[in-house]
């Protein structure tokens, strides 16, 4: 079996001068960032594709509820007496 370590200490020296080639001042994302980025940006394309063609086949009429209509009516009852004064002019008068 060869010695692994001669091609391990070789391939660390020509990392390391690929290393020292790169400027240490510029950080770049490579192709690797990119094509992440654009299969990303190509997903976030056909979900809002997906739901904008879901969105359009949605029904939005909508049925009264018979049940909250009743709930808006007042029971017919008797009024406070207080209400009926005030509503025939007969309230308190101004003292002054």
């Amino acid at each position: 079996m060869p010695d692994m370590s001669a091609s391990a200490s070789l391939a660390m020296t020509h990392l390391v001068t690929f290393a020292k080639e790169v400027d240490e001042d510029k950080v770049t994302p490579g192709v690797l960032g990119f094509i992440v980025f654009a299969a990303m940006a190509l997903a976030v394309w056909a979900l809002m594709k997906s739901m904008s063609r879901h969105m359009n086949r949605v029904d939005f009429t909508q049925v009264p509820d018979p049940k909250a209509e009743q709930a808006e009516q007042p029971e017919p009852g008797p009024e406070p007496a207080d209400a009926e004064a005030e509503a025939s002019g007969q309230g308190k008068q101004k003292q002054g």
